[in-house]
This record gives structure tokens, sequence and C-alpha cells, in this order.
């Protein structure tokens, strides 16, 4: 296969315009480093078939693969997973990616790393990145662990933090931000990557059962529509697709999507583990647009910061972990707790009671 023609990114010069596939995975979990390779090598088919056999259609030009693609946490403490599965970014996946990328003109959101970094001894982080043409182009350490089981380190919770915590990256098929998983479940994280530019809000998940695309809660749709249409953005979202013996004590279920600015679903696989792709198309010639005319409805315009005083305090605490220490499901419910003692606090000053 041949890299994808630049010129035919824009179909024809009517606006930029392309294809994105959604991918989910179900493959056995890793128990060390060894067993990333075959996890890696399964998703790069995967590029080339999806590139391939649509290429009758669309040119895909942007790829997104689910949290936990390379290896789920399946080791209760940092440390555990230190030793057995975190590796440094880059590293020979991201390195195999970027051929990929260069091969056919793609880009790639990797699904989520375990990561380790020589400047935080002793912490993991939940890491993906965004792969092109030109090189690594960003990567993106989940800001909100899901709480209280994963032991991932938060960026926002180290003392001396300086890197961008939502960084989107430019490139010739638009502004691209990404968050992970429960990440969603907050407004917050997905308002300040499109207040930093983003036009694509790209998903990469592992959202369980019951809470995934499965009715009767289905979670998992109600957000992503909901982060697009009050971001007036794209959403690309990929979810875990492991069967329950891959991925204990989870069963998966998919649901892997993409919505366009307004929420409307362009594509989606149906509810179930399995390996998946959907493709849809997307056009940042006409969100820009829309973002340009629209007066009514243009949430990021009207948001009145002033009217909200919780976001002038600190609530979850941040830079309260010590970078050698070794990050636990019972720090983890002691951080809840404090932020609930604070919560309870900050709505006590606000009807004039004292604070306990």
């Amino acid at each position: 296969m041949t890299a994808s023609d630049p010129a035919r990114v824009d179909g024809g010069g009517a606006g930029l315009r392309y294809a994105a596939a959604a991918c989910q995975v179900d493959q056995p979990n890793p128990v060390d480093r060894a067993g990333i390779a075959a996890n890696t090598a399964r998703m790069l088919e995967m590029i080339d078939m999806a590139v391939e056999a649509y290429s009758p259609f669309w040119d895909i030009r942007l790829f997104a693969f689910p949290e936990f693609a390379h290896a789920a946490p399946i080791y209760p403490t940092a440390r555990a997973l230190h030793r057995q599965l975190a590796l440094p970014i880059p590293n020979e996946h991201t390195e195999r990616y970027l051929a990929k990328a260069q091969e056919l003109g793609v880009y790639i959101q990797t699904g989520s790393f375990i990561e380790q970094d020589d400047r935080w001894p002793g912490k993991v982080f939940n890491t993906t990145c965004l792969v092109g043409p030109q090189g690594l182009l960003l990567k993106y350490r989940k800001v909100n662990p899901w709480l209280p089981w994963e032991v991932h380190t938060s960026p926002h919770d180290l003392e001396g933090y300086e890197e961008e915590l939502f960084p989107v990256a430019r490139t010739p098929i638009g502004n691209i931000g990404v968050a992970i998983c429960y990440d969603w479940l907050f407004p917050e994280p997905l308002r300040q990557l499109a207040a930093n530019g983003a036009e694509v809000l790209i998903r990469v998940s592992a959202y369980m059962d019951p809470w995934g695309a499965t009715v009767p809660m289905d979670w998992w749709t109600t957000v992503n529509r909901c982060r697009a249409l009050e971001n007036t953005a794209c959403v690309v979202a990929s979810n875990q697709g492991a069967s329950l013996s891959h991925y204990p004590p989870f069963s998966w279920p998919g649901g892997s999507m993409v919505v366009d600015y307004d929420g409307r679903i362009l594509a989606q696989a149906d509810p179930g583990p399995g390996e998946k792709i959907v493709v849809a198309p997307i056009d940042i010639g006409t969100l820009r647009h829309e973002r340009n005319r629209r007066r009514g409805h243009d949430m990021l315009a009207h948001l009145r910061t002033e009217a909200y005083p919780l976001y002038r305090e600190s609530v979850y605490p941040p830079g309260r972990r010590n970078a050698s220490a070794n990050h636990t499901t019972s720090a983890n419910e002691e951080g809840i707790e404090q932020a609930r003692r604070r919560l309870s606090d900050l709505g006590a000053r606000a009807h004039g009671e004292p604070a306990e």
C-alpha cells in the first residue's frame, strides 16, 4: 500500500474532508512487557486492512484505538505496574506507529500505554500518543484516573508538574485533542481542549458494562454526543471490546463511534465485545464555518466563568503525592475522603454555615 495523496484530503478543495476510523480490539491482556508487541502488531494490521478496504469510499486519515489496548493495569499497585508493564515514551511501539503513519500518510491515536518517566520515579501514567507522518505529535496523560481502582498518577497531583495538561496538536487534518475514558465524565477536560483550539476530540476508552454502550444506561453514547454538541467539535470515540475472559473482572461493550459537531451519530459499532472498525467522514471545513457563523448555541463563547465559585477552590487535592511513594487504591480512598470534606465545607460556606 502507498500513502494517501495529501491533495485528496480536502475532497478537491471543497473543504477539509477525510474519514476517521474508530477501532476496538479484543486481545489477551499481557502480564509483562514481552506480550505488548503482539497487540501492537494486530493494531497495525487493522490500520492496513481499513485503509485498503475503505479506499473505494474514503481516504481514512485518522485512526483511534482504545484505552488499555497495549496492556491493562492488572496489578494492584503502581510499583508492580512499573516493574511488569510500564514503558517510557517514545518506545519501540510508538516507533512502529510512526513508520506506519509515514507509510500511509495517516494519523494514529494510539491505545493507552502504562507509562514510566524517569523524571517521576516510581510513578506510572495512563498515556496515549498521537502519531502522524511528522512524528509523535502529542502525549496525553490521563488527568482523571478512575478512582478508586486506577493507581496511575494524574499529572494534576504532582507538585511542580509544568507540562500542558490538555495539549492540542495542530495538524493538516485539523486541530486534534484527546482525553481518556473517565476524563469524559467531566465536562471540564473537553471544554479545556476546545478552548485550546481542538476541533476533533478523541476518546480513548475502556468503559465497561453496565455504563458502556448498552441499554438501559448507555452513558457511553450519551456522554459522547453531549461533549460533541457542547463544544461544537467532532468526536471519534474508541472503546475497549475485550471479552470478559481477556480483561476480567469487567466485560467491555465496545460501541465505538464517530459523532459530528451537532451530536449526530455518524457511525457506531453495535454493542458487544469483539474487534470492530467503524468509519465515518469528518468535515473540518464545515465545522470551522459553523464555529465562525454561529451566534446561538456557541456555548464556549457564552460561558460565564465568574458565575461558578466552585472553580476558584481546590476540591480533589493537587500536589499531594510524594514523587517516590507507591500509589495504591488506599491512597485514592484517602484523596476521595479529603475531596468530600472540602466539598462539604464549600457547601456550608455558600449557605453561611460554619465549616466542619
